[in-house]
């Protein structure tokens, strides 16, 4: 697969470093942790995001784009990261965000991502939880246009087969750096949402046959559910790429154990996992979607899913903006 066939904005710091963890490890007594640190790709404090927007904001640029629209959720990464794109590249852009919580204090409702995104010179409209943000979007799109803009409509979460590309990218630079060290890795844990993520690191996982098992952690919908969305674009992304079949239904899995009550609402495991990060390890995560992450991994880990003498990499999604949004949740 050559990826340079697709058009591409470079503005993320890559290689993101991979670390060990070293505390972590010896407080869990199982496999030992290691950390690929996306929360490091730049651009207003950095996150998984910024891989898939440096495709998408390609394919704006060649469409003649003059404006970017999105949607995501109140505290939304995507949107605090597609502002800051947006900026960066001289484009206007409005974003869509949806409270799924049911938060309504100003904290949550002003700071953090929506704090940045302000600052990144977006304009934002917002929408009561169980709206259907795909068709607002389209409306205001719509309007747009006919105002005389040039409109480029991006999905919540970056998470199409565009997108989706970031990640391709990231398989082939985890294993580029686990090849380099003589690292064998045995399995691969990360935040799993609007599926881009994880299928786009499952089709580049499979397409060089690393024969690393790939969990999600899910932080909103069912199993089902979510492992049919990630299945589904990871067929769309690698026929994109050029190579159909490559990826498997059984190669797609995801943990959905995690999610709590709802998106955005940490539970305890969420916020344990917070504090062992930023205690154990000076890490920052999130507590929509990195916290919960690591949440799954820590009880794995305790639960003995994953061995003593095994290697496992958590890939960090990033998202410690948010952490600005949820001083009730730390209270």
């Amino acid at each position: 697969m050559h990826l340079s066939r697709f058009p591409r904005v470079f503005l993320a710091h890559l290689p993101t470093p991979l670390e060990r963890l070293d505390r972590l490890s010896d407080e869990l007594g199982g496999p030992e942790i290691w950390i690929k640190r996306d929360d490091c790709t730049g651009l207003s404090t950095g996150g998984n995001k910024t891989r898939k927007l440096e495709f998408l904001m390609a394919e704006a640029q060649a469409e003649n784009a003059d404006y970017v629209i999105t949607q995501g959720a109140t505290q939304s990464n995507h949107c605090r990261q597609t502002s800051a794109f947006a900026a960066k590249l001289g484009m206007g852009c409005h974003l869509l965000l949806e409270n799924r919580t049911g938060y309504d204090d100003g904290n949550y409702q002003d700071n953090g991502n929506v704090l940045l995104d302000h600052l990144h010179g977006a304009t934002t409209e917002r929408h009561p939880g169980g709206a259907d943000m795909h068709a607002e979007m389209e409306k205001v799109a719509d309007q747009m246009r006919a105002d005389g803009k040039k409109v480029y409509v991006i999905p919540g979460g970056g998470s199409n087969p565009t997108g989706a590309l970031g990640y391709v990218n990231c398989a082939f630079e985890l294993l580029s750096q686990a090849n380099d060290r003589a690292l064998t890795i045995d399995h691969i844990v990360h935040a799993t949402g609007s599926a881009g993520t994880q299928a786009g690191l499952v089709v580049g996982l499979q397409a060089m046959n690393a024969n690393i098992p790939l969990l999600g952690i899910g932080v909103r919908a069912a199993k089902e559910a979510q492992e049919a969305s990630v299945f589904n674009l990871a067929v769309n992304t690698a026929e994109k790429l050029g190579c159909p079949g490559v990826v498997k239904r059984e190669d797609v899995v995801a943990n959905t154990d995690y999610v709590g009550e709802g998106y955005g609402m940490p539970a305890e495991s969420t916020l344990e996992a917070i504090s062992m990060f930023a205690q154990l390890e000076s890490i920052l995560l999130d507590p929509v979607y990195s916290g919960k992450g690591a949440a799954g991994l820590i009880d794995l880990v305790r639960k003995g899913h994953f061995k003593k003498g095994e290697r496992l990499v958590f890939l960090h999604t990033g998202g410690s903006a948010a952490l600005f949004g949820y001083t009730r949740s730390f209270a």
